[in-house]
């Protein structure tokens, strides 16, 4: 997923740079969305691992 919200925002850079600011614009934007649903996504995966962890006890 951070793969595609990085083609995306090159993408949309390559667009506006040769004058396709709607296209450019849109491109951008699926990439910021994309970003932060993985940022989400990460977050949450972490969270779930801190709280369902192995726990390391001592005999």
């Amino acid at each position: 997923m951070l793969r595609a919200a990085i083609a995306f925002f090159v993408l949309g850079l390559v667009a506006v740079l040769l004058g396709a600011n709607g296209i450019g614009g849109l491109s951008i934007d699926i990439g910021k969305t994309l970003l932060f649903i993985f940022l989400i996504l990460a977050v949450i995966s972490f969270v779930a691992s801190l709280v369902m962890g192995k726990k390391i006890t001592k005999q």
